[in-house]
């Protein structure tokens, strides 16, 4: 089926299931699920939200780490006429709060190791329906054609939590959803090209994560593009199934675009990897594997390119290594080179752009120090602070137009109107030079986002937090370079409570952030420097 702007995710994926249905999509700690069986559980569960009463439009939210489960909560929630809200399955209750509350999500599906934050929160929500799933199911259940996974793998169960049943809340496991849904017919909702799928959380200088809002067209726009750009590349490998790495979260934008919308497009398998730091466990599901595509941000490519049982593993049907999220680093790019022998690409994109705005061509053999070339479709301009295009080769601000680019953030037309030109770009907040031919290059951030293993932190998210604390006066964050994570948080803190000390204020944001946002270092000092209208400089602070 040829793809064009005006077709749905659904109808991409009923299309992608059935030429596909044959082929494995998905493989994770030894289970299989086939495209067959991916189109059955997703119609089941789609059927099953259906029942419970979702109507079109509604909101679900997906909470759990790259499991097959999640493969098959995005299609049924598309299926269903619902929006996918994603969700880091390690926020704190705080910030899981503030996203189920904004997105309006009526149901989640959750693993049940995270189950515990949800139960803290979910009073105060508008979720009627959770589901949960555990680590033992992975799809063992269905119909005897998958491996019994929860009898091999018993020890990784933990138990259900009590969430409160009030209000007419259900609670169901995921494996008693399926086997219901599969008992009712899932019913065919109208849904347009201009109708959300999406609901992808980012966060803003004004420290209010908002939601994305990407119509299903964006997305579909995004494969296409992507596809066009990839195809010389994919050819290479012939009919062979073209097996993709998905060891960046599903939750993440990169991951849901590369892995799972382009990768079920194209009938790939999905290797799915659930905790890409655990690097042994890492290169053990790799071995015997001939992997075709790699996404993956900077610091998972330098981890692997300096592990060398990674480097004893079989790279010769590599033909595509996509950096992205993060700058890719010279060093990292040369080592990954001469380890595997495939280039990394590097390209640039935004949750507000459904991610790739642009991309290095693959012909070119080594590191560019540039993101590249826009694709199909997309213009991209390089503007001053008044809005005006700059010359080619003085720096400005990455302004990004094409269908990819969201329809506006979620219930905020304020926050919107903020981020779009009048002639319909999306401003980046990246400062970046574009030379003759067309490439460009970031340069520096117009934003105060600091940047964590590719993910946006934003400090006046974690001030206002901070700030919080009794013990804090002010403070403010600024990141730092950080030879592994590209950035890392440092947090400087003057005192109100002269008692209070590093370790109680790093524990205060253990409790309320989760992992890449919370501080590396934390400076106390007697005074932090100021504007003549008080403003905190923070890049003082990031130069000191």
């Amino acid at each position: 089926m040829t793809l064009d702007a005006s077709m749905t995710l659904t109808q991409l994926l009923d299309d992608a299931f059935r030429r596909h249905a044959s082929r494995d999509a998905a493989l994770c700690m030894g289970s299989r699920l086939r495209y067959r069986d991916l189109d059955e559980l997703s119609a089941a569960l789609g059927a099953w939200l259906q029942h419970r009463g979702l109507a079109p439009g509604s909101r679900v939210a997906i909470m759990m780490p790259n499991l097959p489960q999640y493969m098959v909560a995005i299609p049924a929630i598309l299926r269903a006429g619902c929006v996918v809200v994603n969700v880091n399955p390690l926020y704190t209750a705080r910030e899981l709060q503030h996203q189920l509350v904004d997105s309006g999500a009526e149901a989640i599906i959750v693993l049940e190791n995270f189950a515990a934050t949800l139960e803290e929160v979910i009073e105060g929500t508008s979720v009627r329906h959770v589901v949960l799933a555990a680590m033992g199911d992975l799809l063992g259940f269905w119909k005897g054609r998958l491996v019994n996974f929860a009898v091999r793998h018993a020890k990784r169960l933990v138990p259900a939590y009590r969430l409160p049943l009030d209000g007419g809340r259900t609670v169901t496991r995921f494996t008693d959803a399926v086997d219901e849904g599969a008992r009712l017919a899932l019913r065919r909702v109208t849904i347009s090209a201009d109708d959300p799928a999406f609901l992808q959380y980012t966060g803003g200088t004004t420290g209010v994560s908002k939601g994305a809002t990407l119509l299903h067209r964006n997305v579909v726009a995004n494969i296409i593009q992507s596809e066009a750009w990839f195809d010389p590349m994919l050819k290479r490998l012939g009919e062979r199934q073209i097996t993709i790495v998905c060891a960046l979260p599903l939750y993440h934008i990169f991951a849901l675009t590369a892995c799972f919308m382009l990768g079920t497009r194209q009938g790939m398998l999905n290797v799915l990897v659930p905790n890409p730091r655990d690097i042994p466990g890492f290169v053990k599901t790799l071995q015997g594997l001939q992997v075709n595509m790699f996404p993956a941000v900077n610091t998972l490519f330098n981890a692997l390119a300096n592990d060398p049982d990674f480097a004893r593993l079989d790279f010769s049907g590599l033909v595509i290594s996509n950096g992205g999220g993060m700058a890719v680093q010279q060093a990292t790019a040369e080592k990954w080179q001469r380890v595997t022998g495939c280039a990394i690409v590097e390209g640039y994109g935004l949750s507000e752009t459904s991610p790739v705005a642009t991309i290095n061509r693959f012909d070119i053999d080594g590191f560019t120090g540039t993101i590249g070339l826009p694709i199909p479709s997309t213009q991209i301009s390089i503007r001053d602070d008044d809005g005006r295009p700059v010359a080619p080769g003085e720096p400005g601000e990455i302004c990004i137009r094409g269908p990819q680019v969201m329809a506006g953030y979620w219930q905020r037309p304020d926050e919107t109107a903020k981020v779009m030109t009048a002639d319909g770009y999306f401003k980046s907040g990246d400062v970046g030079i574009m030379d003759d031919a067309g490439y460009v290059r970031i340069v520096d951030r117009k934003k105060d986002m600091i940047l964590v293993s590719g993910f946006n932190v934003y400090p006046t998210e974690l001030e206002q937090v901070v700030n919080l604390h009794p013990g804090v006066l002010e403070c403010a964050a600024v990141g730092i370079p950080d030879e592994k994570s590209g950035e890392a948080v440092k947090l400087f803190v003057v005192r109100k409570d002269a008692s209070l000390d590093e370790d109680a204020l790093a524990r205060y944001c253990r409790e309320n952030f989760t992992a890449y946002k919370r501080p590396k270092y934390i400076e106390f000092r007697d005074d932090l420097p100021k504007s003549n209208v008080g403003k905190i400089l923070r890049r003082e602070l990031r130069q000191s």
